[in-house]
């Protein structure tokens, strides 16, 4: 079996779709149980977690390179739209929104975003909802701050005034329906 050409080098970021952002820092041949393997050691900052991942499993992971800009101003569009919220139980909506979020999928990872934010004067969050919501506005920040070059905390920071300036217009009719 041939070995194709590594798709990530040294310094690259990428997104692993359960971490969100990381760096490969570097690129291991390893015996593990008598197989020669070519890994990448990738390093998750936040996290403070190092991970090794097969070459050869890099697709069937899901593991990619940084969004292009397309999908990043895609994702950015999708922050001004309307909230989306479904009148089903909260377990079975945030089962699906950790399956956005845990997709790798920058847009998916935007509408989990959009969805649970809440302006300032609109009603407390519970504690679950909160934590969805910063998991998926962290995740969604890390890879524009990757993206940009820029660290995280600009980056949100980005990311809520889009939220604060759109979502108004969203909260103001809630009494009329």
């Amino acid at each position: 079996m041939a070995s194709k050409a590594p798709a990530f080098v040294v310094g690259d970021y990428v997104v692993y779709p359960k971490h969100g952002v990381g760096r490969v820092i570097e690129l291991q041949n390893e015996e593990i149980a008598g197989m020669q393997l070519e890994l990448y050691v990738l390093r998750f900052e936040k996290e403070r977690m190092t991970l090794r991942v097969p070459v050869n499993k890099v697709e069937s992971i899901g593991m990619r390179k940084l969004s292009s800009d397309k999908t990043l101003k895609e994702a950015m569009e999708t922050l001004k739209g309307k909230p989306k919220v479904k009148r089903t139980m909260w377990s079975r909506r945030a089962q699906e929104y950790e399956a956005k979020i845990n997709s790798g999928d920058l847009v998916s990872i935007a509408e989990v975003t959009r969805d649970l934010f809440r302006p300032e004067d609109q009603p407390e969050q519970s504690y679950s909802e909160r934590q969805i919501f910063e998991a998926a506005s962290s995740r969604l920040a890390r890879e524009l701050a990757a993206m940009e070059e820029t660290d995280e905390p600009t980056a949100l920071e980005k990311i809520l005034a889009v939220l604060r300036e759109h979502a108004p217009q969203y909260y103001e009719n809630t009494e009329d329906a």
